[in-house]
């Protein structure tokens, strides 16, 4: 086994900052450790040697991938090559099921431990998975509470470890200071929206985004907007579909999504990690979802979804506490007509929070060092099961 070193493989931006995280808290167990694979800018300043970038991963859908098969295959193989070659004490996928899943069951048959950190949404479809899984890793991460229950009795060991968006976001947010960071003033009203860091989420939700704006900017005069955008790609996209809207004002923002979420009155955002953020700085929201027409004819026509709900804060709920909406359902008047009724009930608005406090308390549990240290148990084990 190459002494020392673990391959870490992880999908976009969320996964970058998840991946960052656990280097760091290894490192601090056991500095010696070192680290390569696939990589983005924060996993490079935790140390992670990179073979490729993680934006090379940031593909989702079930037909919006195909495009990118051949280059995810050739990818595939060059990773897989590496890491035989490599011998590594792990192998460790972040997110990026489809992709990672793959590669852990070839290098779990040659004797590599294999961990998945985030679970894939094997509870909410193709539950199937769970017994491919079993066979082809040796831990699974769990960010969620639910997910950790779900794989009892399937022979694979799993541990819920928390998030660790919420050991960094407080649990009391400061809506003064972040309003004074984005130079808005105290009394004006704010909404913030997040399309989504995936080019295919921009470009399918960027119009219904702008125009429930300027829907809602028609109706409720003064309103403010600000728009934290994750990267170049997502702000050329929005910023090129909002000129389209000329006497539409958007404050656009490189990255400080706690920040405009804090300082938000409500929050229109894409299904993802998004929504999880906006839970955590206590925010009303309305979650919208827009996949390919062909993906979702897939879903509906096999039934392949078994979850009650796609957004984040409902799942965690146990019950609908904000408006999700799906395909045809998102439109710049629904989305606009949902954010107003927030506005328009602070009531309801201090109920979601109230809610929302409770679930970042039972997710705030220091989920890298926990991550860490069940990496390392599992580590230490095969090195006393190779002593035996």
């Amino acid at each position: 086994m190459g002494q020392g070193r673990i391959v870490i493989v992880a999908g976009e931006t969320s996964g970058d900052n998840l991946a960052a995280g656990l280097i760091g808290a290894l490192k601090a167990r056991r500095p010696a450790l070192e680290f390569e694979g696939i990589a983005g800018p924060a996993m490079l300043a935790a140390g992670c040697r990179p073979w490729a970038g993680s934006e090379r991963l940031a593909v989702m859908g079930l037909f919006e991938v195909l495009a990118h098969l051949p280059r995810l295959y050739r990818l595939r193989r060059e990773v897989l090559a590496r890491a035989r070659a490599l011998a590594p004490l792990a192998y460790i996928g972040v997110d990026a099921p489809e992709f990672n899943l793959g590669i852990a069951a070839r290098l779990h048959a040659e004797g590599i431990r294999t961990v998945q950190y985030v679970s894939p949404q094997v509870w909410a479809w193709r539950q199937g998975r769970v017994r491919t899984m079993a066979a082809t890793l040796d831990l699974v991460l769990c960010l969620l509470p639910f997910e950790e229950q779900f794989y009892d009795g399937a022979g694979l060991t799993a541990s819920f470890v928390g998030h660790p968006l919420a050991d960094r976001v407080p649990l009391e947010p400061d809506r003064a200071a972040a309003r004074a960071r984005l130079r808005l003033s105290a009394d004006v009203e704010v909404v913030a929206l997040l399309p989504g860091s995936r080019r295919g989420e921009v470009r399918r939700l960027a119009d219904d985004f702008l125009g429930a704006a300027a829907w809602l900017a028609a109706r409720r005069p003064g309103v403010r907007f600000v728009a934290p955008m994750a990267n170049a790609a997502a702000r050329a996209l929005f910023a090129a579909r909002l000129a389209a809207y000329p006497g539409l004002e958007v404050q656009l923002t490189d990255g400080q999504s706690e920040t405009a979420l804090t300082a938000a009155d409500c929050v229109l955002v894409t299904s993802g990690t998004a929504t999880l953020e906006t839970l955590l700085c206590k925010r009303p929201m309305v979650v919208a979802y827009r996949a390919s027409w062909a993906t979702v004819t897939v879903v509906r026509l096999f039934k392949l979804m078994k979850a009650p709900f796609f957004a984040q804060p409902n799942l965690l709920a146990g019950r609908r506490v904000v408006p999700e909406l799906l395909q045809e359902e998102v439109t710049p008047e629904r989305l606009g007509a949902e954010l107003l009724a927030w506005l328009d009930d602070p009531a309801r608005s201090a109920a979601a929070a109230a809610e929302f406090r409770r679930i970042h308390e039972q997710l705030r549990r220091g989920a890298s060092e926990r991550a860490a240290e069940a990496v390392l148990a599992l580590i230490d084990r095969q090195g006393a099961d190779g002593a035996r």
